[in-house]
């Protein structure tokens, strides 16, 4: 899935994909009930199956349906209500400001109908210090550069480069940080 492209719908592995969707919704329970941020960490680095750093912060609600394929760095920032969706891959760097409500999808559909329930499966990587907006939607294949910002509300389906900010539906370039 890492390495993304096509997982055919009538793939025999399936079957272990959706058995860790099933063991993450069971583990969501105790991380979006948690009460601290220290318990958040602690619910969130059982479904990533790493350690969250103790400089990073992440609100509940939050929801993923793998979550084994996001890796989250240092001090970063992440606000209520964000959906990661990781089956393709989830790199957020250090320092990275994410905001209420935003959407990460590495997943897509085929526009086939016959195929339409296999998924096309493509990474996302927020680069060192960008600031995602709230919600805003980050889709396949897209990498944040560093210092970007991504506007409230957008929908990037590009690749954003460092020190620029985009807006819009889908997200444009709309100026250049110094």
């Amino acid at each position: 899935m890492l390495a993304g492209g096509i997982i055919d719908k009538n793939d025999p592995d399936l079957p272990k994909l959706w058995k860790q969707v099933s063991q993450t919704i069971a583990l969501s329970s105790a991380l979006n009930s948690a009460t601290d941020i220290n318990q958040i960490r602690l619910q969130l680095s059982k479904i990533i199956g790493s350690a969250i750093d103790s400089s990073t912060i992440v609100f509940v609600p939050f929801h993923t349906n793998f979550g084994k394929h996001t890796t989250i760095g240092k001090n970063v920032f992440i606000n209520h209500g964000c959906s990661f969706l990781d089956l393709g891959g989830i790199t957020i760097e250090d320092e990275v400001l994410i905001g209420p409500k935003v959407s990460l999808i590495t997943e897509n559909h085929l526009t086939d109908p016959t195929n339409r329930k296999s998924l096309d499966l493509a990474k996302i990587v927020i680069k060192k210090n960008a600031w995602i907006g709230a919600g805003a939607i980050i889709l396949p294949g897209v990498t944040v550069g560093e210092n970007a910002i991504v506007a409230a509300g957008a929908v990037v389906n590009k690749d954003v480069a460092d020190n620029t900010i985009v807006a819009g539906v889908p997200a444009k370039k709309i100026k250049k940080i110094n």
